[in-house]
C-alpha cells in the first residue's frame, strides 16, 4: 500500500540537496513509518532507521548513538545517506539535541540527510519552535481518506463512513468485536496514554478521557463548555477543558471547531463543535453495528 501523492513529495525532497529536516508528522497508525521504509528501500539510498517508540523514554546519548551510526554510512558515500528517527518527540530535550547534530553535519559538510517521524503533531510543534526555526519543512501525514480506502481496500461510502481511515483496521471489520478492540485498545488507549499522557502533564487524566468520550458521543454537534461541565464530574473550569481539547486535536482524535466570525474574540467567545477526527474512534465506542447504522 503506498501513498503515492506523499511519497512522492519526500521523495521529491530526499533527493534535494541537503536543506532542511523532513518532518512527518500526523497520527497514529497513517503511514508514516510505512512511508519512510519504503523510501529507505529504493534503489540508491543509504539509511539508518531508529526509533523512540520504547516503554521507557530514551536519552540524548541514544539519540547521538544513531545520529553517528548515519554519519558514519553518510561518508561511506558520494550520494551520502539518509537518516530516520522514529517516535522523536519521546525524547525529552530532542530539539536541542538535532539542532546541535544538525548544525555540526553542516559545518562539517557531512552530507547525512534527515527524516524525523511524530505521532502527535502537537508535541513535535513545540520541540520545533524551541529550536529548530529555519532548519525544517514539515509533511503532514492525515488520515488516510475515502479514495485511498476504497483503492487499497475496495471499500464503499458507508463503511468509510463507519469504519474510518484507518488502514490497519480494514482486515479486522468483518469481525466487529475484533475490530472494536483494535480501536478502543490500540488506538485510542495507546495514544492516550503514551502521546498525551506520557508526553503532557495532565492533572485530571480521568477527566480528558470522558471528555473525549463526550466529544465522541456528541460528534458534529456544537457544546458549550459550560453544557460540558455539566455532563462530567469533576470538571475543573472551562479553561482546562479548552486545553484538553487541545491536546486531543494535537495527537490527531478530536477538535472543537470554533464559529466562523470576522473578529478573534467573537470566535474565541463561541461554543465549539465536536468533532472527532476519524470517524472510527466514534464508532467503535458508540455499540451501534455497522449493519444497523447502514440500514
Amino acid at each position: 500500500m503506498k501513498r503515492h501523492n506523499i511519497l512522492s513529495i519526500i521523495r521529491k525532497r530526499i533527493d534535494e540537496p541537503r536543506r532542511f529536516i523532513q518532518i512527518l508528522a500526523g497520527p497514529r497508525q497513517v503511514g508514516k513509518t510505512t512511508l519512510a521504509r519504503q523510501i529507505m528501500s529504493e534503489p540508491g539510498v543509504v539509511s539508518h532507521y531508529a526509533t523512540a517508540d520504547e516503554p521507557t523514554l530514551r536519552d540524548r546519548s541514544w539519540l547521538e548513538q544513531q545520529w553517528e551510526t548515519g554519519r558514519w554510512r553518510a561518508r561511506q558515500q558520494a550520494s551520502g545517506a539518509l537518516l530516520v528517527l522514529d517516535e522523536i518527540q519521546k525524547l525529552t530535550g530532542w530539539s536541542e539535541a538535532v539542532k546541535r547534530l544538525w548544525d555540526e553535519d553542516t559545518h562539517a559538510g557531512v552530507p547525512l540527510k534527515v527524516i524525523v517521524l511524530g505521532s502527535a503533531p502537537l508535541l513535535i510543534e513545540r520541540g520545533l519552535t524551541e529550536s529548530l526555526a529555519g532548519r525544517f519543512e514539515v509533511i503532514p501525514v492525515p488520515h488516510w481518506s475515502f479514495t485511498e480506502m476504497n483503492t487499497a481496500f475496495g471499500w464503499t461510502v458507508e463503511q468509510y463512513v463507519y469504519f474510518g481511515g484507518y488502514p490497519g483496521s480494514a482486515p479486522l471489520i468483518a469481525d466487529p468485536v475484533r475490530w472494536r478492540s483494535y480501536i478502543v485498545d490500540s488506538l485510542i488507549e495507546t495514544t492516550i496514554s503514551r502521546d498525551i499522557l506520557l508526553m503532557t502533564r495532565v492533572d485530571k487524566p480521568a477527566l480528558l478521557r470522558l471528555l473525549f468520550q463526550l466529544g465522541c458521543a456528541y460528534s458534529g454537534q456544537v457544546l458549550s463548555y459550560q453544557k460540558m461541565l455539566g455532563h462530567l464530574q469533576d470538571a475543573g473550569n472551562t479553561v482546562t477543558l479548552a486545553h484538553y481539547l487541545n491536546l486531543l486535536k494535537g495527537a490527531g482524535m478530536m477538535t472543537g471547531l470554533m464559529k466562523y466570525a470576522h473578529g478573534q474574540v467573537r470566535q474565541r467567545a463561541s461554543s465549539p463543535k465536536l468533532q472527532v477526527l476519524n470517524t472510527a474512534l466514534m464508532s467503535a465506542q458508540s455499540g451501534n453495528a455497522f449493519e444497523a447504522v447502514r440500514g
